[in-house]
């Protein structure tokens, strides 16, 4: 893992102290008057953006579940971002990029407001909560506890043609909203590895679910790959840089949490090292 950059004291200082949600953090991100562009930057997203758990809860409404190392605010404090908003939500579909989300604590506007003319760097990752993977990987673990499997059940083939259009969408309002930003679609992280025998004594799971809900994933990622390249923006892969941090590596190795959370992180979900390594992709898209 690569050094994190040192920043001015003022923008460290602005981003431990401000909240997320709809009150944008602000830093001097050129301290040595170069005229560098300032980045103004807007996280879009579900739960695998806000990593509920994987830090201290912050923003409103708490229902969103934001932490305050989640992979936006440590490409924001990276890249001296002089305005930064976090408006990902746990559980937002891409419905909710346009529609108000409720939560079991407040509302979460329309995520998409956050995104304005001025705004030069846009980061979206969505889709895993229109096809109910996490969802349908807890199922499974409750059928398997139950001595069954969800068989064809585990399969998202037919489910995944229906979210070509809805991150199409997507993709082109944001671009209609900030026609100058950069527009990054962020892939979901390794949650299981190809081989499902490697999760033997650490899911419960039928073998040919744990190779159906892989394939699934992958299917995701593939589609918010072809949409990005098709409507101007660009992919970032999470992936590749987590491969070998899955659900089934050790704990000590272990960038996604199992069924049973041991950081506190949510189940199935990014830990603080995961956070990190997603947010290490998208430095990486953003200054390449």
């Amino acid at each position: 893992m690569r050094p994190r950059a040192i920043l001015p004291a003022v923008a460290a200082l602005a981003l431990v102290s401000a909240c997320a949600g709809g009150d944008p953090i602000r830093a001097d991100n050129d301290p040595d008057g170069q005229g560098a562009e300032p980045v103004r930057y807007v996280a879009l997203g579900d739960s695998y953006t806000s990593a509920p758990g994987a830090g201290r809860a912050v923003g409103t409404p708490p229902g969103c579940a934001r932490s305050d190392n989640n992979y936006p605010r440590l490409v924001a404090t990276e890249l001296a971002a002089e305005d930064f908003t976090d408006a990902s939500c746990g559980g937002a579909t891409t419905e909710h990029l346009t529609a108000p989300q409720e939560t079991a604590e407040g509302t979460n506007p329309p995520q998409l407001t956050a995104v304005t003319s001025r705004t030069t760097l846009v980061t979206v990752g969505i889709g895993g909560n229109d096809l109910g993977l996490v969802e349908l990987a807890t199922q499974c673990a409750e059928l398997a506890g139950e001595g069954g499997s969800c068989g064809e059940g585990a399969e998202v083939g037919d489910r995944i043609g229906d979210l070509v259009s809805p991150v199409a969408s997507v993709v082109e309002q944001i671009s209609a909203e900030a026609p100058a930003a950069q527009v990054l679609v962020v892939g979901y992280p390794s949650i299981l590895p190809a081989d499902p025998a490697r999760c033997a004594g650490t899911l419960p799971h039928d073998p040919a679910d744990l190779a159906a809900l892989h394939e699934g994933l992958d299917l995701l990622n593939r589609v918010l790959e072809e949409q990005a390249n098709a409507h101007g923006a660009r992919f970032v892969d999470t992936a590749g840089p987590t491969r070998g941090h899955h659900v089934c590596t050790p704990e000590g190795e272990r960038w996604v949490e199992g069924l049973d959370s041991t950081t506190g992180a949510a189940p199935l979900h990014p830990t603080a090292r995961g956070q990190r390594a997603m947010a290490d992709a998208v430095l990486n898209a953003v200054r390449n």
